[in-house]
Parts: structure tokens; sequence; C-alpha cells
């Protein structure tokens, strides 16, 4: 079963049980405790967050990887990544991170008795995304010919070894990034980055509706006002008590 990381597990996760006028009345006590310009700075990441693209790593063992492609999700606006983990951990190096993955929404897939695999891309399919696997071998297409009207999840494999048969099996399409040199492919990382580079700015030209709704802004507006505020946990349950939304 996919599980969350552990600062994305909290008393607000209960979403059917906390209507959205509740949601509304935390964020804005909470904001009472942001400055005015880190809530300034919030509210234009929001603005340019996207769940149109989603991105995938399947058994990536080295954190400064791990750690680096969550970083450039992070900077280009990606709000989600699927961490596959059957045989490898996905550890983050916190040098190299510089604390971004504390603005994404991390989804890991480390079930020892499933094909994790397969279930990342089934939940993923079921959510709307076209499953594209980047890859430097076989008949894959081009990056720069990859449409972006629908939502798209880019699947990135493990050091040396790539994608699984799994991924390959399940995935919709392959994309390739141009490569002119005898250098076979690029450092995990370093693709990432590079793919999102494309495709963040084609979905932004595009006419896609790439932006977040309303009710995905307040859920990840209340997540980082709570991840800047001292104690965010202690006021949370202080405020929902106060209300009779939890019991004391």
């Amino acid at each position: 079963m996919p599980y969350r990381s552990w600062w994305q597990i909290d008393v607000m996760d209960m979403d059917e049980e906390v209507d959205q006028a509740l949601k509304l009345e935390l964020a804005e006590y909470f904001s009472a405790f942001v400055t005015a310009r880190r809530r300034k700075r919030i509210e234009r990441v929001l603005q340019n967050r996207t769940r149109h693209l989603t991105v995938v790593l399947e058994e990536v063992y080295q954190p400064h990887n791990t750690s680096a492609v969550l970083r450039s999700c992070e900077c280009f606006g990606v709000q989600d990544a699927h961490i596959i983990e059957s045989g490898n951990t996905g550890r983050i190096n916190p040098d190299v991170d510089v604390g971004a993955s504390r603005w994404l929404t991390l989804t890991r897939y480390g079930d020892p008795g499933a094909d994790n695999a397969r279930v990342c891309m089934s939940a993923l399919r079921a959510r709307g995304y076209r499953l594209v696997a980047t890859t430097p071998h076989g008949a894959a297409g081009s990056l720069e010919d990859l449409e972006v009207e629908c939502r798209t999840a880019l699947v990135f494999g493990a050091e040396e070894s790539g994608l699984t048969r799994s991924i390959l099996e399940e995935a919709d399409e392959t994309a390739t990034i141009p490569m002119y040199g005898f250098t076979e492919s690029f450092n995990v990382s370093v693709s990432a980055a590079l793919v999102l580079r494309e495709l963040v700015g084609k979905i932004r030209r595009s006419a896609a509706a790439w932006s977040l709704t309303e009710e995905e802004k307040l859920d990840l507006r209340l997540q980082w006002y709570k991840n800047t505020v001292r104690g965010a946990g202690f006021l949370e349950k202080q405020f929902l008590s106060a209300r009779g939304a939890i019991s004391k």
C-alpha cells in the first residue's frame, strides 16, 4: 500500500471529516503566526504549483539522486512525487534536498509482498495520468515531441539498471532526451531536471488546465503554514478541540 512521509500525516489528513469551512478557519488562524512576507511567498508559489505533471522514481538507491530529483520537482513547481522502493529505500540527503521535500507531497510504495511498480502505476492511471517511461533505449519517442495536454506521470529508473519490466509494460509511452555524444545516458537526477525544464515550460505555454484547484491550494496553504509555525501540531489540536472537531 502507498504511504506518505511522516510530516504529511496529522489531524488534518481526515479530509472527509473536516469540512472546507473549518479548513478555512484553521488556515486563517495559522496565518496570524506567519509573517506577511512568508504569506506572500506562499501565495506566489501556490499560483505556480501544478499536479498536471508528476514524477515517479523507481528503485533509485543513492540518496543524493533522490534528493536532487525532489529538489528539481520543488523548484519547477511540481507538487507530487512517487517513490517505488521494493528493494531500495528512497532516502533523502538533507544537504542536497535543502528542505525542498518539506513542500512536496510524497507517496511511497514499499509493500514487501506487492509488485509496487504496478501498484503505483495503477494508482496514477486511476487518477487520470498518462504513464511515460523515460529511457534511452529502444524506440522511445523524443521528449521534444511529447504532448502535454493530458496529465502526465514521468517515470525514472534506478541508477545503472534503469526501469524494470513492470514499468515498461505498464507505460503508455516511452520518451528519451536527445543526446549527441558517446555516453549512453544522463545521471537520473540530471535527466529529471532536463525533462522537467522542457515539459513544465510546455504546459505553461499550452492551453492545459495545469493550475491547482482552489481546494488543493487551501490544503497546501494550510500544510505550508504548519510547516512554518513552531508547535503547529499542538496549536492545531488546541484549535480543533475548541471547536469540537476532535476530543480533548
